[in-house]
């Protein structure tokens, strides 16, 4: 089975070919917004950080940074700093460059101010362009797909059949020799030993057991118990009671697989098959965690519905709520509401889901794509010097 895509030069494939406006720094946002508006087919990650970041924190953003603009999706990037702040933007981009990517740095004080860097910036892309246009989409077998799962807004109905259909895509396409991610410590919480009696060794399983004592360990430090009660409002909301019942909700868009190892947010996928990284349950900081990692296109379940998207990677958005089909239909792109009335089964739902995913890997917008939903967010772990 296959889709086309981008081959790259390091051998994985991409699902789309854009050229990224990355910026290092809060104080380069509007610098690289304005490039973007300037040109409006490419696509812009911009966030408040880059300044100010100590030890393990500023290993994660920089790593966040590069693994992001490595991403196969990503034919060229446009590094965009202020010239002073803790990251050294020209090192990213030669490391970007040494993946791959075709990657040009500027610094707004090199540059003379905003407008000159804008102006520059303008030029750079459009050659960056002109090189990417002569590229072309070519057969791909599905093994080459990483996908990502996410889940935001849940209520009710997500775990009783959004989820579910989610698992049997995220099954078939390890059955097909490709990879899938599951994310949100936060919301394995009270479930963890189910997927640990999946993990392949015990190392595995250990580090599973470590992600989430960490992330109960941060939320004891802020004065919070969160096993057993439910700290979301949304969830509340949507008839959810406990983290315990959003966890064992949650874990189904992992299917049945094996777990085959555990990563650290943005850490590069070692392999095919089934992996966890430990990610918030903060939908958009989750889904740049695992764009960072590799991953090409996102399948997210919400009951309750969200708009958010990504800049490079295509999110498919599924509901389980008919109501939720009906109010958020702009930007639902799979109404799986037949499941809840007894109209459909999770499996033909799941098969569905994923002869979309094919067509979206092979070009088709999703409806976030189409509203220029780009929401880019990074997970801190530390505080700001």
């Amino acid at each position: 089975m296959e889709f086309l895509g981008y081959r790259r030069s390091d051998g994985r494939v991409g699902v789309r070919n854009h050229v990224l406006i990355l910026s290092t720094v809060v104080c380069a946002n509007e610098v690289a917004s304005r490039i973007n508006r300037r040109i409006p087919s490419t696509v812009v990650g911009v966030h408040p950080f880059g300044c100010g970041l100590l030890g393990a924190d500023f290993e994660q953003f920089r790593r966040t940074l590069v693994g992001f603009a490595s991403n196969p999706n990503v034919g060229a990037v446009l590094v965009v700093g202020l010239g002073c702040e803790q990251v050294d933007t020209p090192s990213l981009a030669d490391e970007i460059a040494t993946r791959g990517k075709m990657a040009e740095a500027l610094l707004i004080q090199e540059c003379g101010g905003v407008h000159r860097t804008v102006r520059r910036g303008v030029e750079a892309v459009r050659e960056m362009q002109k090189a990417l246009a002569r590229e072309e989409r070519v057969p791909s077998p599905v093994s080459e797909l990483i996908m990502a799962t996410e889940c935001g807004g849940s209520d009710f109905s997500s775990g009783l059949t959004t989820n579910p259909a989610v698992g049997f895509v995220s099954d078939r396409l390890i059955e097909l020799g490709g990879t899938v991610i599951l994310s949100e410590t936060s919301e394995m919480i009270g479930a963890e030993h189910l997927l640990a009696a999946r993990a392949i060794n015990e190392e595995v399983a250990r580090k599973l057991y470590e992600i989430v004592e960490r992330m109960e360990g941060n939320a004891r430090h802020a004065g919070v118990d969160i096993r057993g009660s439910q700290p979301t409002p949304g969830n509340i909301r949507g008839g959810i009671t406990t983290i315990e019942e959003k966890s064992l909700g949650c874990i189904y868009k992992a299917g049945t697989r094996p777990v085959q190892g555990v990563v650290e947010y943005a850490e590069s996928i070692g392999g095919r098959g089934l992996w966890i990284m430990d990610t918030p349950g903060q939908d958009v900081e989750s889904i740049t965690g695992m764009a960072a990692g590799g991953a090409q296109i996102v399948i997210f379940s919400t009951g309750l519905g969200t708009p958010a998207g990504c800049p490079i990677a295509p999110v498919i958005k599924v509901t389980g709520n008919p109501e939720t089909a009906r109010t958020m239909k702009a930007h639902i792109d799979v109404n799986a509401g037949a499941i809840l009335k007894g109209r459909d089964t999770i499996e033909r739902v799941g098969e569905l889901i994923f002869r979309l995913l094919l067509d979206v890997a092979s070009g088709e917008k999703t409806k976030a794509e189409r509203q220029c939903h780009w929401e880019f967010g990074i997970n801190r772990i530390g505080g700001t010097l």
